[in-house]
């Protein structure tokens, strides 16, 4: 079972220094990678629709910094050699996929083919409104942006021709050197999940409960296999938020035993001594202190 950071480009980690200290930190000790999250605004006021906490809002405040999650990965690639840079997520139907995938691309690139793209339809529609995306339609917008990220680095003049988007014998280089990135499918939903069965390279389930989480991860596993694609569907999960529960051994145990590939930890959280343990007894045998 591989460790990552999530939630790196938050808080004192959106400043230069500190967001060097961590990549670093993460790379000696051990870490698989790196996750950033985005949201371009968040509006004063807006509907409690938040998936992962009981009331609805967000568990950081308005004014929290909250860099650019691909120039933050851009950033601390110039400085690693090793650690995979992943988005966990970015909000596909608020973004042009063109745009969208020369950025991941020259990205990918740069940083040597170590990039992983978790993408999910988003929840605030305050945040829609704003940028003037299509709050009600994300779902098929996401799935058409997917399809036109794949077509632009594959080789050669690419075509695609769909209800949102549409261009002809284009070309957009550089390609990812591996010929594509992985798109992992994030979400809290048996929506989210049946599109990472069928379309994703990986799922990221969202929130904590473990029960629901395993009830999504299963239900994607089921739509990968009744979809009859080759290979199998890598699972990223994050363990939690909460300081009280901290070096719970049992709940990353549960993870194991379930199959999931990668574990996704807060940066917020990396001094916590019990969180070092566990990831010490079951992930790297030598974590240096965090500090």
């Amino acid at each position: 079972m591989k460790f990552g950071i999530s939630h790196c480009n938050v808080g004192e980690f959106a400043e230069p220094d500190r967001a060097l200290d961590l990549a670093r930190w993460a790379e000696q000790a051990g870490f698989e990678s790196l996750w950033t999250v985005e949201h371009v605004v968040i509006p004063e006021v807006y509907e409690p629709r938040y998936p992962e906490t009981p009331d609805g809002r967000f568990w950081f405040g308005h004014d929290l910094p909250l860099t650019d999650p691909l120039i933050w990965m851009a950033f601390v690639a110039a400085a690693t050699t090793r650690l995979r840079l992943g988005t966990g997520i970015i909000t596909v139907p608020q973004r042009n996929p063109l745009i969208t995938a020369k950025e991941i691309a020259t990205l990918d690139r740069l940083s040597r083919g170590r990039v992983e793209i978790g993408v999910g339809v988003g929840w605030l529609r305050e945040e829609f409104e704003a940028l003037g995306a299509d709050f009600a339609q994300r779902g098929a917008v996401m799935d058409e942006s997917i399809a036109v990220m794949r077509e632009l680095w594959r080789p050669g003049p690419r075509t695609y021709q769909g209800k949102f988007f549409s261009f002809d014998l284009v070309h957009s280089e550089p390609s990812p050197p591996r010929g594509s990135v992985p798109i992992h499918i994030g979400g809290s939903t048996k929506v989210a999940a049946r599109r990472a069965g069928r379309i994703g390279d990986g799922f990221f389930p969202g929130g904590y409960d473990r029960e629901a989480v395993a009830s999504l991860v299963a239900f994607a596993r089921t739509e990968f296999e009744a979809s009859g694609r080759d290979g199998r569907l890598e699972i990223t999960a994050r363990w939690t938020k909460d300081p009280g529960r901290l070096g719970d051994h049992e709940t990353l145990r549960f993870l194991r035993d379930l199959g999931v590939d990668r574990v996704l930890v807060p940066a917020q959280t990396l001094a916590e001594p019990g969180l070092q343990r566990s990831i010490a007894e079951l992930g790297s045998s030598t974590l240096p202190a965090f500090a």
